[in-house]
């Protein structure tokens, strides 16, 4: 992988509409997206085309954080998003486009995620590391289905 891009896949048993709300709500990114260990604070969230979000990520046991932001570039409800991050750290340069796409399957819904433009000095085995423990942490959050 000479792109630095890493490509993710899973079956989550739930609607697409879950997890689609997981990832436009600001109190849901801060929950799941975080990958153990780190803890989210949001400073700003505006999930529609063109809004923006900023939030960083706090090591819990270091205390170290890092913060990014970026935009949203397309927003297909309970289909498709697109957004961009970028670090505020000078280190990590460049723009990293995600794209999440969400499929019905008959058990739930088939989630499919790409992230492009990783900076270089960023090992892909953390990233897929880090996006598999989120992951997880997204399940845990949109596959209950616990009445009222």
């Amino acid at each position: 992988m000479t792109d630095h891009t890493v490509r993710l896949h899973r079956v989550l048993r739930c609607p697409p509409e879950k997890i689609y709300r997981a990832f436009t709500d600001a109190g849901a990114m801060a929950k799941w997206l975080p990958p153990h260990g780190f803890i989210c604070a949001v400073d700003h969230f505006d999930a529609r085309v063109g809004g923006t979000f900023r939030m960083s990520f706090r090591n819990f046991g270091s205390g170290q954080a890092h913060s990014f932001g970026g935009e949203y570039v397309e927003l297909v409800p309970n289909e498709r998003l697109r957004y961009t991050d970028r670090f505020d750290d000078p280190n990590l340069p460049g723009t990293m486009e995600v794209t999440v796409l969400l499929k019905p399957v008959i058990c739930g819904t088939d989630v499919s995620i790409t992230q492009a433009g990783i900076p270089t000095s960023i090992p892909l085995e953390m990233c897929y590391l880090g996006w598999q423990e989120s992951l997880e942490q997204l399940a845990a959050l949109v596959e209950p289905d616990i009445p009222g």
